[in-house]
């Protein structure tokens, strides 16, 4: 029933505080800390019920003294408890992204700029279950990194995450939710497989020859990655502070096209995606420039880090952007 009550959006972001999702920087004020006594603080208040109506029954002076030294001492670390969240801001950083099957690291900075210290804080993801828990130095920014699965391609949004302490005493839990703008771009899982053999025909399917190779000696270009340290220009590095890389004019190169098109009709749209995500990465590590044909987008033929994360978002957000 409860849950049926919380369907609601309006009762829901009423009752939370807050409205999903949110932007920038969250500060944990007083009416979004909620506490209870836990486990061992029922049992604490039973044991004081107790000693108080033995102290009534028989009179018993230091009894009072006892209960009431005791029932003070829960009530500050019930006070503590809560202090141990309250005015906490919480921002969301960024999470690079993963392939299917992997997962994603959602970080959260935690900001205390109270001047005393957060202890034994737990954060923890609601639906999968991740969790950290974090001592927060006074004036100091810790991070808190959640591993996500992402189980599908896509953006993965973090959804909601629950802070938590009992400290000092244990005796009460005080919890917060949060659920920060946040998402992880997920790529489809790749399939290892061999590239698509080289054809004349660009149209078609995949290949064409360049002019650049290996043999005569044509200029200095900025370095890639994925160029091979005996090209790098060392001398010209030794004089300047940028990394260049030899080009040589002569044998031919190869250029390669991933074609939707070309796949067998066989496969469905997801296994077709890993398929053209195992061969972006094939292309990638083959030092090939490559280029990338969709049903509704085509990618022109480049190499490096920036043309193969464009290409495998394309992938990622295929029909669903």
């Amino acid at each position: 029933m409860i849950r049926a009550l919380f369907a609601d959006a309006r009762l829901r972001d009423w009752f939370y505080g807050y409205r999903a999702p949110e932007r920038g920087p969250i500060t944990l004020g007083q009416r979004r800390v909620y506490i209870l006594p836990t486990r061992l603080g029922w049992l604490y208040g039973a044991t004081l019920g107790i000693l108080l109506v033995g102290s009534i029954n028989y009179a018993l002076q230091l009894g009072f003294a006892l209960t009431f030294l005791l029932a003070g001492l829960g009530l500050a670390g019930m006070v503590h408890t809560t202090r141990n969240l309250a005015r906490l801001t919480v921002s969301a950083g960024r999470a690079e992204p993963v392939f299917a099957g992997e997962a994603a690291q959602f970080r959260l900075y935690l900001d205390n700029q109270a001047r005393f210290d957060r202890p034994a804080v737990l954060a923890r993801h609601q639906a999968s279950g991740a969790q950290v828990v974090l001592d927060l130095p006074p004036g100091a920014i810790s991070e808190a990194v959640l591993s996500v699965p992402a189980a599908r391609r896509g953006w993965l949004p973090l959804t909601r995450v629950m802070l938590e302490t009992r400290f000092p005493l244990g005796l009460f839990r005080a919890w917060s939710y949060v659920e920060p703008e946040a998402r992880c771009l997920v790529y489809p899982r790749p399939e290892r497989s061999a590239l698509p053999a080289p054809t004349p025909d660009t149209d078609a399917g995949t290949a064409r020859a360049q002019s650049l190779g290996n043999d005569d000696f044509s200029g200095l270009r900025a370095y890639q990655l994925q160029d091979s340290p005996r090209h790098v220009a060392w001398k010209a590095v030794a004089r300047a502070d940028d990394m260049l890389t030899k080009q040589f004019a002569g044998a031919a190169g190869i250029e390669l096209w991933l074609d939707w098109n070309r796949l067998a009709a066989s496969l469905d749209s997801e296994q077709r995606l890993s398929r053209l995500a195992g061969w972006v990465l094939g292309a990638e590590q083959a030092g090939a420039r490559y280029g990338l044909r969709l049903p509704a987008r085509a990618i022109a033929p480049d190499r490096g880090d920036a043309h193969r994360a464009a290409c495998l978002q394309a992938l990622a957000l295929h029909g669903i952007e």
